[in-house]
């Protein structure tokens, strides 16, 4: 990416796992990361180490936190409201949150704050590297000229950078929940079961490969395949029986069967059918 235009001195507030790759993406791209602050002092020092010329903050209580042209908050959802509550950030500061859920009215409770969004559209884990250019990053402010200071930061980091206001940003994230968490969840299982059969879950690779490609390519819900949308009753009989060891997991099966017969009826009752006499 290119050097941002305007660069910014930023502070981050948190060390989990999109603080360790948006604060070092962040150095990358020309910004000057001064500090890190999280509830953990030794997490805020390992973060810096990593980040040329960031410092760990000294204070746990965020009542002295440095002057930054942007303080950027890396916590969790649930904690993004007492950060606000208990920090004590310089007049009319620019502080952002990186979630996908919270609305920007979160920001409404502190008096002159100026707040934002800076959702990238990504998971985050340890040891795996982010190819920040194809990140989708979101953007939300309450003032056009705070919008367009964070699309620049944006922009410093991604080539997909979209202005996307909380109610679309919240969909997004349900959306993402479905399409990210609730998919390796299933690969979990699907995992755990061929651990169990003494196979290797290389075998589901090309399948995997091919389903994600083809959901890519088409809408997902006309390229379903598999006994539920066959209504396979016999197939689908045993399966339910061979995860009686499992039962949460049958659960699962039964409901999402249930949803893709539902969907595909519903689909068929909305295509246009020759009358009938």
């Amino acid at each position: 990416m290119s050097q941002p235009s305007i660069r910014r001195q930023i502070i981050l507030l948190g060390a989990g796992q999109v603080a360790r790759h948006l604060g070092p993406a962040l150095a990358r791209a020309g910004h000057t990361l001064t500090h890190v602050w999280s509830r953990t002092p030794a997490s805020a020092a390992a973060l810096a180490a990593e980040i040329p010329g960031a410092l760990p903050t000294t204070s746990l209580d965020l009542t002295t936190l440095p002057p930054a042209g942007l303080y950027i908050i890396c916590v969790p959802d649930g904690a993004v409201a007492g950060v606000l509550a208990a920090a004590r950030f310089p007049a009319a500061a620019l502080v952002v949150h990186t979630a996908g859920a919270l609305p920007l009215s979160v920001f409404d409770a502190v008096a002159g704050l100026r707040g934002g969004v800076l959702y990238p559209l990504q998971t985050f884990s340890a040891g795996r590297q982010i190819d920040w250019p194809t990140v989708p990053l979101c953007v939300e402010a309450a003032t056009a000229a705070d919008q367009q200071g964070l699309l620049q930061v944006a922009r410093s980091l991604s080539q997909v950078v979209e202005v996307v206001a909380t109610p679309q940003r919240q969909t997004l994230h349900v959306a993402a929940v479905f399409a990210c968490n609730f998919t390796n969840h299933l690969l979990g299982i699907g995992h755990a079961l061929l651990q169990e059969a003494a196979l290797p879950f290389a075998l589901l690779a090309p399948l995997i490969q091919e389903t994600v490609q083809k959901a890519l390519d088409q809408p997902p819900f006309t390229v379903q395949t598999g006994p539920a949308v066959r209504h396979d009753a016999a197939t689908l009989a045993r399966h339910q029986a061979m995860l009686a060891p499992h039962p949460g997991w049958q659960q699962i099966y039964k409901q999402l069967t249930a949803s893709i017969q539902e969907q595909q009826m519903g689909a068929g009752a909305n295509k246009q059918e020759p009358p009938r006499l």
